[in-house]
């Protein structure tokens, strides 16, 4: 088991560098706090360089200052620990800063730090900083400071977006397979029709009257990619510019974004996936003592698919009128059942937040069956359609070789 060194911030005799056997930083850091220990440094002993304090990020910050989500999470989850420890909020910042790993980011705490330092709340800052500080972290610290449960709400903060990571590291993981195989017989398939296929039918094409109709596809397809090859490169790119120009308007995005939710099966995980994120940011959000619009309103814009905002923000109206939340929820059509159900229960018991917290653990479950689904339908399905393409490929060569060899029999 590691060996971690650590200073305390307390001036009594056990002030200094001591010594804690644990498994990891992290189970280091909760054992100090446990025995009522106030940690400011911690290393593992052995390691070179300054060492780090509450552990070291999951990766370097972006050269412009900002955060992944993951890095995002280790920073909100390492100032909920000095928090809960005890730590005045200035000395927990100066903590933390200590282990930075670019310029950009020391500027970016340090700026922190002077705001509060001059007065400013910890929410203030960094809404005032924007990147990589969004909507859901800055309404969150806002709501702990505002109920003087600062570090709880933290800890619910790095618990949320810890869990988004993990849901879209696994998404993007089950794509990434169908991905990579469309890819490599995409290639396979270019390089077998502009290479192989000429010069396999470049011995044959003379001594053939008419060449049968896959071949002459096949032909066709190798003599226009070959002779206008750079043709085909602008009109991709002009393509994407146009999607993507298309796309950044309110409408085409909004049909675009309907049509991807009704797609089988990847549209049913996509909807689980927003689903499951909206339940756990509002249950989070409304646990912390933000009033109901505002959680939807904050909810809305981690849902990422517009048809589903739009829908939120529908919600939002009507519940800022007086309605409930699971009314306009069910009518928006896009919303399971189940989710609306549990949401009037919860409003109807006064336990809203607590229900949401049970209906996202079942939801985040249905989203791992339905990505399981996505990555065992998905790859034999892309590989049926490519196989039946290569295939295609395969009888416009044979057919003339057959064809020649019965001209000459």
């Amino acid at each position: 088991m590691p060996t971690y060194r650590y200073e305390t911030a307390s001036p009594t005799p056990r002030n200094g560098a001591l010594v804690i056997d644990a498994p990891d930083r992290a189970a280091a850091i909760r054992s100090l706090v446990q025995r009522g220990e106030a940690p400011v440094r911690v290393e593992e002993v052995g390691e070179t360089g300054g060492g780090a304090v509450f552990g070291r990020s999951a990766g370097s910050f972006a050269a412009s200052g900002g955060m992944s989500r993951a890095q995002m999470a280790m920073f909100i989850r390492e100032l909920a620990t000095a928090v809960n420890a005890g730590l005045p909020l200035v000395q927990a910042l100066r903590t933390i800063a200590r282990q930075g790993r670019s310029p950009a980011q020391k500027a970016m705490l340090a700026r922190l730090i002077d705001d509060v330092e001059h007065g400013k709340t910890l929410s203030d800052s960094m809404r005032a900083h924007g990147r990589p500080f969004d909507d859901l972290v800055i309404s969150l610290v806002s709501a702990g400071e505002v109920a003087g449960r600062l570090g709880e709400v933290l800890t619910q903060a790095a618990r949320l977006l810890d869990r988004d990571s993990k849901m879209r590291a696994s998404f993007l993981a089950a794509m990434l397979y169908p991905a990579i195989i469309a890819g490599a017989v995409s290639i396979a398939v270019v390089i077998v029709v502009t290479v192989i296929v000429p010069r396999v039918l470049g011995a044959v094409a003379g001594q053939l009257t008419v060449l049968p109709w896959p071949t002459r596809v096949v032909q066709g397809v190798a003599a226009f990619v070959g002779s206008y090859w750079w043709l085909l490169i602008l009109l991709a790119f002009g393509a994407a510019w146009f999607i993507t120009s298309l796309l950044s308007k309110p409408g085409p995005r909004l049909a675009a974004d309907r049509a991807i939710l009704r797609l089988p099966v990847i549209g049913g995980a996509l909807r689980d996936v927003s689903v499951a994120r909206f339940t756990r940011t509002l249950g989070t959000l409304i646990s912390a003592g933000l009033p109901v619009v505002a959680s939807l309103r904050v909810t809305r814009d981690v849902l990422g698919n517009h048809a589903l905002r739009a829908a939120i923000d529908d919600v939002c109206d009507q519940v800022a009128g007086g309605r409930t939340i699971a009314e306009p929820l069910e009518q928006s059509g896009w919303f399971p059942p189940l989710l609306v159900q549990i949401i009037s229960l919860g409003e109807q018991t006064g336990r809203l937040d607590e229900m949401l917290d049970q209906a996202a653990a079942a939801f985040e479950d249905k989203t791992e069956q339905s990505i399981k689904i996505v990555t065992t339908i998905v790859p034999p399905a892309l590989i049926i359609v490519l196989a039946c393409l290569v295939g295609f490929v395969v009888l416009s060569i044979l057919l003339p070789l057959i064809e020649l060899q019965e001209s000459i029999g």
